[in-house]
């Protein structure tokens, strides 16, 4: 998602300068080969082409290889030096994108001019896919401009109505992400409407459970509190104005909303309201995934590149 301008806000820091500290820091690192599903149109190439010059990664192209060609010449793209693996159609190219990662040949995947859930679907297919005992869930990372680190949000993008047990995942997910930013500890916040556990409020319910599930080592690696509402995760006068204690409050690193629903919706917001820009990627699979969309820009194409260049890199150092 591209950044728009806010109203009235005033800006910590450069707008877009987290994401261009996240490319910097993957570019100390060789691009890792990158299964780019069905790229049968120009911001799809250009995604990838992008993530190539900026050394973030080597595209792997896989699709029709005629609408391949047909898409480069009429965007004005060289496939010379290019790997294309031609398949029929964008089924078929998921699904051949999906094998070569299963066999190692690529690290990770990025979405082309295909529907996500054509892709995933051949992702979390039971014999063929690249399922693994964790639950696979969509990290945003974002650069808001008047917040004064990146700020990472779970889940937007795959689990609708994520059950304790898929929560577990998905926050496990992404603070297996935010290390790997370089972010040794992150505070994660579980969102909620209000900020004490209310049994009419599910949600709640499911915050102060994943709390304890941290107390008892089932989730690793963060400091969790919840439920909190999203002036209390982001703020720390709102915070002390509720007289909420907490490690989170204010300094967040994760956001963890209730739902899809939710999660989409505050995505979107910050992207339009607060002009952060949106990386994003897919977790809990054998491979990272990327789901750019047509609506990015370039910035947020390569900082998605980044992010998942980063996270294979650390898996690398701690496998």
């Amino acid at each position: 998602m591209h950044a728009q301008r806010p109203f009235g806000l005033k800006d910590t820091h450069e707008p877009g300068l987290r994401h261009r500290q996240l490319v910097s820091a993957a570019q100390k690192f060789p691009p890792i080969r990158t299964a780019v599903v069905h790229p049968c149109d120009d911001a799809s190439l250009s995604g990838a082409f992008e993530a190539r010059d900026e050394r973030l990664i080597i595209p792997v192209l896989v699709g029709p290889i005629a609408k391949i060609r047909k898409a480069a010449a009429s965007s004005n793209h060289h496939l010379d030096g290019i790997e294309v693996v031609d398949t029929p159609h964008s089924h078929a190219a998921a699904d051949k994108a999906v094998a070569m990662a299963r066999s190692g040949e690529v690290e990770a995947l990025m979405k082309g001019a295909l529907h996500t859930d054509e892709l995933m679907a051949a992702v979390v297919r039971p014999d063929t896919g690249l399922r693994t005992e964790r639950r696979v869930s969509h990290v945003f990372v974002l650069d808001v401009p008047h917040y004064p680190k990146p700020l990472l949000l779970t889940d937007a993008a795959i689990n609708i109505y994520p059950t304790l047990d898929d929560k577990r995942d998905i926050v496990q997910n992404a603070i297996d992400l935010a290390q790997a930013l370089g972010i040794v500890t992150p505070k994660v916040a579980i969102l909620s409407a209000v900020e004490t556990v209310t049994p009419k409020i599910n949600s709640t319910v499911d915050a102060a459970a994943l709390c304890k599930m941290a107390d008892r080592g089932q989730i690793t690696g963060g400091v969790l509190d919840g439920p909190l509402a999203f002036d209390n995760a982001i703020s720390k006068d709102a915070a002390t104005t509720k007289n909420i204690v907490s490690p989170v409050s204010g300094d967040a690193d994760i956001l963890v909303t209730p739902d899809l629903e939710a999660g989409n919706m505050l995505a979107k917001q910050l992207v339009y309201l607060a002009g952060a820009e949106a990386a994003g990627v897919v977790l809990g699979a054998r491979v990272p995934i990327m789901l750019t969309s047509r609506a990015d820009g370039t910035l947020a194409r390569t900082a998605s590149c980044a992010v998942v260049q980063l996270f294979a890199h650390r898996r690398r150092q701690i496998a």
